[in-house]
């Protein structure tokens, strides 16, 4: 049934709600043959009639276009923003729950933009609280069934979320498959701030897979890409991703040149959430590529930290902050100080992706060994152990596992140790 019916459906049950004829509806500019034909769904009316009609039925404009009176949408637009709310600050479970919620109410029926947004919502909480499954299920099925009355910004989003979703579940010529359908054709699309971003989605699935020298070569266009984009969001988004591919090739000085580079536009015109939130992420970048820095890493840290607590930034960016404190003090050769971030860590981690959760208790075991608490290295270490199995096989899964592997060595559990190396060797296909 298309708008234009159910538009006329609804003035023809609210005329004979209120016993009303059609002729009674007439005005010079509103025959009764037009008020029939429009609510037949033969005609469709201009919004000057559709005003006109509101007034002559006494009811409101939005219940005649929409199905829901202008109670039900401002109730509607105000659970919207809380589940986006509650998702930005990182309440998962919470706006997943939400969005849920809205998309069990009815009114949604007539309000396609709207139900799109809880639906695509739906799928970025879905991925949030670790359920990749659910969250491609999601985003393929909005993908498909609302294709056509999908905006081409939507479109890319969906892309965007979908090419990570495949890429985190380990997935990534599917990854790679999904934003080259829109980026990889002979002729580049006209870049936009979103192409831009579905563009550093496709560079993490082809350093994902591997192909390091793609990665590389895509970078530079896309650096280029920016630049006529011209706006601050887009140097940084290509800025950013070329980073991490400096990074994953070995190439440290570029990685803190074109990290450094990306902080210092994003400060100018960025919004401080958002800003410490990069800059936790520059710190990561900063201590894997010049551990001999980590002082100054864990004073950057330190300082956005105390910047966290006064703001409404979400859970994991707090999480992560505190995350690489305790690597950074780790480095330092401060394993005390390391166990208290990391206990502060720990108590965090509920409801996070299990990826996530891997990491801290394998921080753990390090810092616990690093103190000579082998016993809690261990118990730690079956945490992560729990948190990998069934795990994507990615790179960073076997990273993971090989750390382990090393710490289970270090405490003097051979057994386990080998078994960890033998994960760490098959995420590799070896």
């Amino acid at each position: 049934m298309t708008g234009q019916d159910l538009v006329g459906q609804r003035i023809k049950a609210v005329r004979r709600q209120r016993g009303l004829s059609q002729a009674q509806l007439a005005h010079p500019e509103l025959s009764d043959s037009y008020v029939s034909l429009i609510e037949s769904g033969k005609r469709t009316p201009t919004a000057a009639v559709l005003d006109l009609l509101a007034e002559k039925l006494d009811c409101s404009l939005t219940y005649l276009i929409n199905g829901v009176t202008a109670e039900q949408m401002q109730e509607i637009e105000h659970m919207l923003s809380y589940a986006r709310l509650a998702l930005e600050n990182g309440e998962v479970a919470e706006a997943r729950a939400r969005y849920l919620e809205l998309l069990g109410d009815s009114g949604l029926a007539g309000l396609p933009q709207r139900r799109q947004d809880a639906q695509y919502g739906l799928a970025l909480a879905t991925e949030a609280c670790g359920d990749l499954d659910g969250a491609i299920a999601l985003l393929s099925e909005l993908r498909q069934g609302a294709a056509a009355e999908m905006a081409p910004e939507r479109h890319v989003s969906v892309a965007v979320a979908l090419t990570r979703c495949y890429r985190v579940q380990g997935d990534s010529t599917r990854a790679v498959q999904v934003a080259e359908q829109i980026l990889g054709g002979a002729v580049r699309p006209v870049w936009t701030e979103g192409l831009i971003e579905l563009g550093t989605a496709l560079l993490a699935a082809y350093a994902e897979r591997g192909d390091l020298l793609r990665a590389h070569h895509f970078g530079a266009e896309l650096l280029a890409a920016a630049e006529l984009v011209g706006t601050p969001r887009a140097t940084v988004l290509a800025l950013w991703a070329e980073a991490i591919i400096a990074v994953e090739t070995g190439r440290s000085d570029d990685a803190v040149a074109l990290a450094d580079k990306a902080l210092a536009i994003y400060a100018e015109n960025g919004d401080p959430r958002n800003l410490a939130t990069l800059r936790v992420d520059y710190a990561q970048i900063r201590l894997i590529t010049r551990p001999s820095e980590a002082g100054i890493c864990r004073d950057m840290l330190a300082r956005v930290e105390a910047e966290l607590q006064e703001s409404s930034a979400n859970a994991t960016t707090k999480l992560k902050c505190a995350h690489h404190l305790a690597r950074a003090e780790l480095l330092l050769g401060r394993p005390e100080s390391a166990r208290e971030h990391i206990q502060s860590v720990l108590s965090m981690i509920e409801g996070m992706p299990r990826g996530l959760q891997a990491e801290v208790h394998l921080l753990a075991s390090e810092t616990m060994a690093e103190l000579g608490r082998n016993e809690e290295a261990s118990r730690e270490l079956t945490q992560v152990a729990q948190q990998l199995d069934g795990a994507p096989t990615t790179r960073q899964t076997a990273h993971a596992w090989l750390t382990a592997a090393q710490v289970l060595e270090r405490i003097d559990e051979p057994a386990r140790s080998v078994d960890a190396y033998q994960r760490a060797l098959a995420c590799v296909g070896l």
